[in-house]
């Protein structure tokens, strides 16, 4: 996972300039599209993005689905059937934008962060999901196949709930609760992955354990950035005065919202988890070198009266006392033991080891 990906946008290019920074270049775009209403639904891949613009003139919610953001010429054909502003296509391909929520004369855009968990490399991953809610229409624009949505295909196609009988506010609601449903899923595989790392680390403490650590913390503060400022996206649909976001749908947006709050509260939790993990490690790190700082002061301190006495007898005078002695030298040797076991009983009534 990238914090921050290196940018190909040239500087001094004019506002409204379409380039694509992700790293999907070679995904193929395409075009998906659910029409329904109470009685019917139809879903179509649509190849000539011409026929789209039939869905405003049409008395069912159309839901469009582009895939795939490196073909710049289809992002502006969009952009022409339903008179979308410049400045709002140049941030659907900028994939490296800040959540946000802006409002314009006949539709609204939202930029939201879709996080998944590859439980294989132990990562996550992010892809940018742009709305477009419209009269009867919602185009959503990803960069790479394969999202959360598939539970609210499925309820379209069989008609389960309430989606099929609402407008787009609705279909917009189902959408962005699917991606804040994951979150979740998404923060109990990180919190798994803490709760081993805080068992490894207090039976071994080495640099794997360190470099994970901090893969969780950087992790931890992607992911803040991602959900923390969907509660101003939020916030400011719960404000608006429009006929596109119905009083009955922003109850839900305001379930969104909840959910929302209790994944920050979560993530800061984990947060603190994870920074008092590298305490520990460095706690355990500093205790396991005063340790062995320890044990070789006490070996050194034991030698240091042992080598005053083999220095005495080491030393070649000729009248020297128990020079010529029989028991001489194993008396010696009996002396420096002793005396390192005198100096060890000390240390341990002392409780320096």
């Amino acid at each position: 996972m990238k914090i921050m990906r290196k940018r190909s946008k040239r500087p001094g290019l004019p506002p409204g300039t379409l380039v694509y920074v992700g790293d999907n270049k070679n995904v193929k775009s395409t075009i998906t599209l659910f029409d329904y209403n109470s009685d019917r639904i139809n879903e179509i891949e649509i190849r000539n993005p011409d026929e789209l613009a039939s869905c405003l003139a049409d008395n069912a919610v159309s839901w469009i689905n582009i895939t795939g953001l490196n073909d710049l010429d289809l992002i502006e054909k969009i952009g022409e059937i339903f008179e979308i502003h410049p400045l709002v296509l140049e941030d659907v391909v900028d994939t490296d934008h800040r959540p946000k929520f802006e409002e314009y004369d006949d539709y609204y855009y939202s930029i939201v962060k879709m996080l998944t968990y590859d439980d294989k490399k132990k990562e996550m991953n992010s892809e940018q999901v742009s709305f477009i809610i419209g009269k009867n229409y919602l185009i959503t624009f990803q960069e790479i196949e394969g999202d959360v949505f598939n539970t609210i295909r499925e309820r379209l196609r069989k008609n389960k709930g309430r989606v099929r009988r609402e407008d787009s506010d609705y279909l917009c609601y189902t959408l962005m609760d699917a991606i804040v449903d994951n979150y979740f899923y998404v923060l109990e595989t990180i919190a798994e992955e803490t709760e081993q790392l805080e068992d490894i680390l207090l039976k071994n403490a080495d640099a794997s354990v360190l470099q994970r650590i901090h893969q969780q913390k950087r992790q931890l503060i992607f992911m803040r950035k991602s959900v923390w400022p969907l509660r101003e996206i939020l916030n400011n649909i719960d404000r608006l005065e429009s006929d596109l976001v119905k009083s009955s749908s922003k109850l839900f947006f305001r379930d969104v919202y909840d959910h929302t709050i209790q994944i920050i509260d979560t993530v800061e939790n984990l947060r603190d988890i994870v920074t008092g993990m590298l305490d520990i490690y460095l706690s355990t790190v500093s205790n396991r070198m005063n340790e062995v700082m320890k044990v070789l002061t006490i070996i050194a301190t034991i030698f240091i009266p042992l080598t005053f006495l083999a220095g005495i007898y080491g030393m070649n005078f000729q009248y020297m006392p128990e020079l010529a002695w029989k028991f001489g030298y194993p008396m010696a040797l009996a002396v420096m033991v002793s005396v390192g076991i005198v100096m060890l009983v000390f240390f341990k009534r002392k409780k320096w080891f």
